[in-house]
């Protein structure tokens, strides 16, 4: 329960902060949010991230093999690791998508910038994030054979707790690269349509670039922390003595593998995650505009 306390501790704090720079910065009436948009918005930033993930899924794989602490490849674990636990992970994926995008609207739609709104997104979509790591990641370096072993295993042998094993380096990365990702986004958007503005939206293409430009300046910054995360998340994989923190596996990589391990998997990742959001938000806007017109 402590992680559990910690962790709605930092959420709290981030959405008191959120508020309070709304408050200040604000110069006018806040408009309210018009739910219809806000609903399309949460079925359409879940439905792109779900998409997304599911066909991306075997690049992630790869990118968690490389991080691994004993180097695992695919002769290790099979090629039936590109894809284990690809459908029902992206379940989770779904829910990441909605409450990301969903709390990021409704936040830019009631006045708070850009950057406060996609922090806010990042650690309330941390709840099914998490979860989704850890099951993936366990899936993936052969610790169950199945997502159903994987969900009864972890719910005997760990409890509830369990699902969020690393959340602190987890929160670490996902908070930041949404942040920068969601952020840059936005400002990308805005200044493309003031270039043009004949324009009523972005094109694919446009939003494609938009995505990959914006993820890649976030995976840099990053990277370190998802390599923390992985090594926590895959420790019943490795037979050496298990980090006993998220400071322990820092202190510990570095010391005995460089500080050049820390951007372990960097390529993959960065296929991944560039291909990943430059695909959401191309999506999500797909989706948009498709619910716009059924309801016309």
């Amino acid at each position: 329960m402590k992680a559990y306390l910690h962790y709605f501790i930092v959420l709290f704090i981030s959405l008191l902060t959120s508020q309070a720079w709304a408050s200040v910065s604000a110069t006018r009436t806040q408009p309210k949010l018009d739910v219809q948009p806000w609903l399309k918005r949460v079925f359409a930033g879940g439905a792109g991230r779900a998409l997304a993930q599911s066909t991306l899924y075997p690049i992630d794989a790869l990118r968690t093999l490389a991080q691994t602490r004993d180097g695992r490849t695919l002769k290790d674990v099979g090629m039936s690791a590109l894809v284990r636990g690809s459908a029902t992970t992206s379940m989770f994926a779904f829910g990441m998508g909605s409450i990301q995008f969903g709390i990021f609207g409704a936040c830019k739609a009631r006045g708070i910038p850009a950057l406060w709104a996609s922090a806010l997104g990042a650690a309330g979509s941390c709840i099914v994030s998490v979860p989704q790591e850890v099951i993936k990641q366990r899936l993936v370096t052969n610790v169950y054979p199945s997502f159903t072993v994987a969900i009864k295993s972890i719910a005997q042998k760990e409890g509830i707790r369990g699902f969020y094993a690393a959340w602190r380096p987890t929160m670490a990365r996902n908070v930041p690269f949404v942040m920068i990702t969601f952020t840059t986004m936005d400002f990308l958007q805005s200044f493309l349509l003031r270039q043009h503005p004949e324009k009523k939206s972005l094109s694919t293409t446009e939003n494609v670039a938009i995505g990959v430009a914006s993820a890649f300046v976030a995976g840099v910054l990053t990277n370190p922390a998802d390599v923390i995360k992985t090594r926590l998340m895959t420790q019943a994989a490795s037979t050496q003595v298990p980090y006993s923190s998220a400071l322990d596996c820092l202190v510990t990589l570095v010391r005995t593998e460089g500080a050049g391990k820390l951007y372990a998997g960097f390529r993959q990742r960065s296929i991944y995650m560039c291909s990943l959001w430059g695909v959401t938000f191309a999506l999500n806007s797909r989706f948009q505009k498709f619910m716009d017109v059924a309801a016309s």
